[in-house]
């Protein structure tokens, strides 16, 4: 039988870092969501209502308290790309697997979240 790994060490397969720490490293973001004012839409082109209604809810999300200007141009490209998708106009594969980057690049899957370390707080 081979020698006990440490689980002490940083560098032992066996280290397993405390629950507390795990989750004293989480960021709690806002249940209420981000109070900021919500930028405006990029003038590339014309937006329909329904677009720009989802410019503002994603902008108005707990996730958007992380985000800066420089997230504009994904948070554009994921509405546009939600846009093709549920309207049948241009809904390919290709533009899933891009709706799905730019959603996970946000934080708005469950998935994303969890490897940002960010968790939506009780609201309580």
């Amino acid at each position: 039988m081979g020698t006990q790994r440490n689980t002490t060490k940083p560098n032992s397969r066996a280290y397993r870092p405390q629950a507390a720490a795990i989750r004293a490293a989480l960021v709690e973001l806002p249940a209420e969501g981000c109070t900021l004012p919500v930028p405006d839409l990029p003038k590339s082109r014309e937006w329909s209502d329904v677009e720009q209604d989802r410019w503002s809810e994603l902008w108005e999300s707990p996730q958007a308290t992380q985000w800066d200007d420089s997230c504009r141009g994904t948070v554009a490209l994921l509405v546009q790309y939600e846009s093709r998708l549920l309207s049948g106009d241009g809904g390919t594969a290709w533009v899933a697997q891009e709706c799905r980057y730019a959603s996970e690049s946000l934080g708005l899957t469950p998935k994303a979240m969890a490897a940002l370390g960010w968790r939506i707080a009780d609201g309580k």
